[in-house]
């Protein structure tokens, strides 16, 4: 009865135009075959295009149409009921949303307060210090909504901010990166990719042919990253890094000394749970490309072996393996041991591998593998192990332990350092990177399960890692195929202290109330700043705990409608994937996140002190 749910999340990446593949891809294994509660093609025919297109944006099929891009929804709406939409799809951006004319230079972007790519720094802390962020601890209370900023058309909005030279850098599920003014909002410039963009924008100097430049780095759904000079958005390149058709660029690309450094994975794992998908062949890596050309310098799997048959299905079907391992999350650069560290997920088939749910530390200039740390072992695990048909299911599957956080690179006054990541199994880990990855304490902060644990990242500063627990629930709504979020399962914020892991505090989630499609899990990304620490969560509440016992200092519901500066139509939903970026006295954070049953949003908020 849910293989369409999962078969949705991992829609192809096709032309927009082309309905009659996105249904047959999407679509039909459930409406063309007689599944209960679910209406027949027939049914569909007879509706307008315009009820099939709400059902998918706001209606009961929201959550398995997140992932089609506006255009591709509204393509399978007109095929589905054989007719067109009255209004034309436009989200070109209103003249009125403009900056106008630059009066600000763009010289020297990352000399100002800037929060750079993911985690801030190479070390991917997550933690502002006091000069860049520009607001205190004791200014939290005072944080207030300054603008809003609405994506048209889209029903989710999970990309993290990135803030540089006095500009918020934001990518979009309908493939659009803005370029914004931090002060008001207003668009300096947008570029528009085909694919679903979920990564921070990173923001880097290169040298070209044209001379001395800055270039905004980011990577797409279908597997491409592309350059654009960061002060105007003319394409510089673009580079597939993949060619795997269900790879992808989740995780943010990483720029150091004229190297972008890209981690690829793959929704592989969920095609896996229709029966007649050949599971499994998609490997995870990590690419490394020239700055300036995008040109491939070298390219590390996570898997050293190619992926060969190893049986067939109950169906006939060629079965592969190994499989997986994908990186899920940014890399964290060491300059010191010339190394960068990543984690990785589970493998999708068998044989498993010694790199699945793992550390691994690579060198900067050849890529080569310097040495791993399996976390754990043997957890081999795709979607269909949780549907009715289980034909790709492997034997004795894993309990799907991905690590879809990055490694903070914690480096202490006298010298010793650690490597400290959380994990869906509900546990904290620091490893020691000059000892080959060798455990110096495991904490166990939750339950942990396939959407459990600690999904997007945690923050830390020199005395703790400030971490959010997921362990979202999920719930069979009666009659209906979809499913809804638990309100009554998972969230909690916790500090632990870095030296030994021990509990320093822990807050409870608030709690939904009776708010629908709400939960409490805390999933996003934890972004701090000297005595606070930030934390999104699924129930759509942003909230300040105070570093020291972890009482709340600010929360903020983002659920509802705004005003925006662009004259979008936008509203606030669960906040996950992305945290908040925190600089020149401002915060910014999105929010809306339809996937697992979250609220539906499209919005970009800014916060000041006082609003001012």
């Amino acid at each position: 009865m849910t293989s369409c749910f999962v078969l949705l999340f991992c829609a192809c990446i096709l032309s927009a135009q082309d309905g009659v593949a996105l249904y047959k891809k999407n679509c039909a294994l459930c409406h063309d075959a007689g599944v209960e509660r679910v209406p027949t093609r027939e049914t569909l025919n007879a509706m307008s295009p315009e009820r099939v297109l709400a059902a998918m944006e706001s209606g009961a099929m929201i959550s398995m149409a997140s992932r089609l891009s506006a255009a591709e929804r509204r393509a399978v709406a007109e095929f589905v009921s054989g007719k067109s939409l009255g209004k034309a799809l436009d989200m070109t951006p209103s003249l009125q949303a403009m900056c106008g004319p630059m009066k600000e230079g763009f010289a020297d972007p990352l000399a100002g307060p800037i929060w750079n790519g993911w985690g801030v720094n190479l070390a991917n802390t997550r933690y502002q210090d006091a000069t860049m962020a520009g607001i205190s601890a004791a200014e939290v209370p005072r944080l207030k909504l300054k603008w809003a900023f609405g994506f048209p058309a889209d029903v989710s909005a999970s990309a993290q901010p990135t803030i540089v030279g006095g500009r918020v850098f934001v990518g979009s599920q309908g493939g659009k990166v803005y370029s914004l003014s931090a002060a008001t909002g207003c668009i300096h410039w947008w570029f528009e990719a085909p694919a679903v963009v979920r990564t921070a924008v990173s923001i880097g100097h290169i040298e070209n042919k044209a001379g001395s430049d800055y270039a905004a780095f980011f990577g797409d759904s279908s597997g491409v990253v592309y350059a654009v000079e960061a002060a105007t958005g003319k394409l510089l390149w673009k580079t597939k890094v993949d060619g795997h058709p269900a790879a992808r660029i989740t995780g943010s690309p990483a720029y150091d000394r004229g190297r972008l450094y890209v981690p690829v994975a793959s929704g592989e794992e969920a095609s896996a749970a229709a029966p007649d998908y050949p599971c499994c062949s998609f490997r995870g890596s990590i690419v490394a490309l020239d700055g300036a050309t995008g040109k491939q310098i070298w390219k590390t799997y996570t898997i050293s072996e190619e992926a060969h048959p190893t049986g067939k299905s109950k169906n006939g079907i060629q079965l592969w393996g190994p499989s997986g391992a994908a990186i899920w999350s940014s890399p964290t650069i060491d300059v010191k041991r010339n190394a960068l560290y990543v984690t990785t997920g589970d493998n999708y088939s068998h044989p498993s591998t010694a790199t699945s749910d793992a550390f691994l530390a690579m060198d900067l200039d050849s890529g080569k593998l310097l040495w791993s740390r399996q976390i754990t072992a043997s957890d081999v695990w795709n979607t269909a192990c949780r549907m009715a048909d289980k034909t790709n299911c492997p034997e004795a599957s894993g309990p799907d332990f991905d690590f879809g956080t990055s490694p903070i690179l914690v480096t202490f006054s006298n010298g010793k350092r650690m490597l400290v990541a959380g994990q869906k199994s509900g546990i904290v880990h620091a490893i020691d990177p000059d000892r080959q990855g060798r455990v110096l304490w495991q904490v166990r902060i939750g339950k942990g399960g396939t959407l459990g644990g600690i999904e997007w990242g945690s923050a830390s500063d020199q005395a703790n890692v400030y971490v959010g627990l997921s362990d979202i629930a999920r719930i069979l709504v009666p009659n209906s195929i979809n499913t809804d979020t638990d309100p009554k399962q998972g969230g909690g914020m916790f500090a632990l202290s870095l030296e030994k892991g021990e509990r320093i505090w822990y807050t409870a989630p608030p709690g939904c109330g009776e708010r629908k499609r709400c939960s409490p899990a805390q999933s996003a990304a934890i972004s701090a700043i000297p005595g606070a620490a930030f934390s999104g969560s699924v129930d759509g509440h942003l909230r300040a705990y105070s570093a020291k016992d972890g009482s709340i200092l600010w929360d903020f519901d983002t659920v509802g409608p705004y005003k925006t500066v662009n004259g979008v139509e936008a509203r606030g939903g669960s906040i996950d994937g992305g945290g908040p970026a925190i600089a020149g006295g401002m915060v910014f954070v999105n929010s809306g996140y339809v996937i697992w049953g979250g609220m539906p949003g499209n919005v970009l908020l800014a916060f000041s002190v006082d609003g001012k």
